[in-house]
């Protein structure tokens, strides 16, 4: 299992652990796909695996107004398709899609720096 160090993080969820099959978050402990920003955390996203992906499954995101999306496709990164990425490019969020241990690190990273980051985290 990787254990994260979290220093000065501010925000209210943050990432602790994860490995493959479950993601812990502050105290509890997920085995199924989330969307996690600073301040809100939405359990049991719809998508299962990577391919599961739809701008219907993103919309979730729409509200959470981040600027950056970071999308965890799982144990190894595989991209969404292209159109996906223009739509939430066209509403100012830049998009990073990679494996979900790396979108965890990542997640942890931006937001000590106080970024407004949302994880929609494939588990």
């Amino acid at each position: 299992m990787t254990s994260f160090s979290l220093d000065n993080n501010q925000a209210k969820y943050q990432i602790h652990a994860f490995k493959p099959g479950h993601i812990q978050v502050n105290d509890k402990i997920y085995h199924h796909s989330l969307i996690i920003c600073a301040q809100q955390l939405i359990e049991n996203w719809a998508p299962t695996q990577a391919s599961e992906i739809t701008a219907e499954a993103l919309a979730t995101i729409q509200p959470l107004a981040p600027t950056i999306l970071l999308i965890g496709t799982g144990e190894t990164q595989e991209f969404i398709p292209l159109e996906m990425y223009g739509e939430l490019l066209n509403q100012g969020i830049g998009v990073e899609v990679m494996s979900t241990a790396a979108a965890c690190r990542t997640y942890n990273a931006l937001t000590a720096d106080n970024r407004k980051v949302v994880a929609a985290l494939v588990i």
